[in-house]
């Protein structure tokens, strides 16, 4: 036998000599059937080596992959396990800034405020980014950037749950002042304060435990694909245990210290 993707032997040569040499006296149907008779390798054929070559490549595309994300996948790597519960820690002393603390006012409570300039578009602004809070002893000036921005102001204070009611300025002379009058403590405003600082540390809290739970999920992930030892897995475990511990005390530190402010004033 022999195929056009080898060398040919005499016997080959001397049949490809004869087919030239007969085939203007063949009919159509006689020379498909010569060529037909004539076997081809499945080793031979385009087609199959096309499509082998393809699902090579994508065979060696995906071992490369697995290869790549196995030797990516670390253990002991806890950077973001301890960004998680930075972030946590960050967002309680942020809420538990805003309280007020024995009477002392924090601008940044008004500041932070949402306020809807004009009904007729749903957009909302920062308090901040419209006035300018200046806070004098048991008082806090509110300078409005437009006058048309007064009213909207004083709404969006007066609707929080601060509980303080804008007035205009006394003298009249800057009708762009609004006047926040800041009412002394009582023991059910402390009482208050410490019962959101409470619920601001129990938000922390449950963002901590999420953050411990994701890496928990992705060292079994690494137990299961077997890309990490597994006396790896128990030590970095371990480690885990201890980088949330020591985030639940320095969260728990700072919840104490604002607890305390808030009943002392």
């Amino acid at each position: 036998m022999c195929t056009t993707k080898m060398s040919l032997s005499p016997v080959c040569v001397a049949q490809s000599a004869a087919f030239r040499t007969l085939k203007p006296f063949l009919s159509t149907r006689a020379v498909f059937c010569i060529r037909s008779n004539t076997p081809r390798l499945f080793s031979t054929s385009s087609r199959l080596q096309k499509k082998g070559g393809k699902a090579a490549r994508e065979e060696k595309q995906a071992a490369s992959k697995d290869s790549k994300d196995a030797s990516s996948e670390d253990p002991f790597d806890f950077s973001a396990l301890e960004a998680d519960i930075a972030n946590s820690i960050e967002r309680l002393k942020n809420d538990l800034s805003k309280l007020r603390a024995g009477g002392r006012f924090n601008p940044e409570a008004v500041e932070s405020l949402r306020v809807q300039p004009d009904k007729n578009d749903k957009q909302t602004f920062k308090l901040s980014d419209l006035v300018q809070v200046i806070p004098k002893g048991r008082t806090v000036q509110v300078l409005v950037g437009e006058k048309d921005h007064v009213k909207p102001v004083s709404s969006a204070i007066q609707a929080s749950a601060l509980s303080l009611t804008p007035q205009p300025d006394p003298t009249g002379s800057n009708p762009l002042m609004l006047v926040l009058n800041i009412p002394p403590p009582t023991a059910d405003s402390r009482k208050a304060a410490v019962a959101e600082a409470t619920k601001a540390g129990d938000k922390a809290t449950t963002s901590v435990r999420d953050a411990r739970g994701k890496q928990q999920k992705k060292m079994r992930a690494m137990q299961l694909n077997k890309s990490a030892r597994p006396d790896d897995l128990k030590k970095a475990g371990s480690m885990m245990e201890k980088v949330v511990e020591k985030g639940s005390d320095e969260l728990k530190k700072v919840l104490d210290n604002a607890k305390k402010v808030l009943e002392s004033g």
